[in-house]
């Protein structure tokens, strides 16, 4: 690639039923790791319209800006005008087998589960472990996925990856 060929950028969507923790940690873990490279947004099936303050403060303490999140519907991403995706990522069980839009740009698709920080009851130290904890193991998985050579696998391969990444 010559230096005047911009670098692609990959249009990631996370995606959990409520939008509100996990699926925002996602994004802006992807935004501050991959920036150059990826640009991340975040979804909900079924939104429940306020970002999760411990999500929120989990962003802070990994030095991540926590301005301009909020809990959208998925159907922003389906409608005309939307970005075209190349990755789709459900990263809670109950969005993984709902029926989703179709999305522009025809992404490839991975279940990245993680168990729902917010549906945790205990104190707020327990609490902050707990979303640390999930926060932890989506960074993980960006990680494993911003070390793939995506410029030079194959479709299969890159699908075959990222959804390997989800079981890790």
């Amino acid at each position: 690639m010559s230096q005047d060929t911009p670098a692609k950028v990959y249009n990631v969507l996370f995606v959990c039923t409520h939008n509100s923790a996990r699926s925002i940690m996602a994004e802006g873990l992807l935004n501050s790791m991959g920036r150059g490279s990826f640009k991340a947004w975040s979804a909900g099936s079924q939104p429940v319209g306020v970002v999760n303050p411990f999500a929120l403060k989990t962003l802070a303490s990994l030095y991540i800006p926590v301005d301009g999140y909020r809990s959208k519907d998925w159907d922003e991403f389906a409608r005309p005008g939307a970005p075209e995706l190349d990755f789709v990522f459900t990263v809670c069980d109950k969005a993984a087998g709902e029926v989703c839009p179709v999305w522009p740009g025809q992404p490839m698709t991975a279940h990245w589960g993680v168990a729902d920080p917010a549906a945790f009851q205990g104190t707020d130290e327990q609490k902050t472990k707990v979303f640390w904890d999930t926060a932890s193991i989506i960074k993980r998985r960006i990680e494993l996925m911003l070390s793939l050579p995506l410029a030079t696998l194959d479709k299969v391969s890159i699908q075959r990856e990222i959804k390997d990444i989800g079981t890790r």
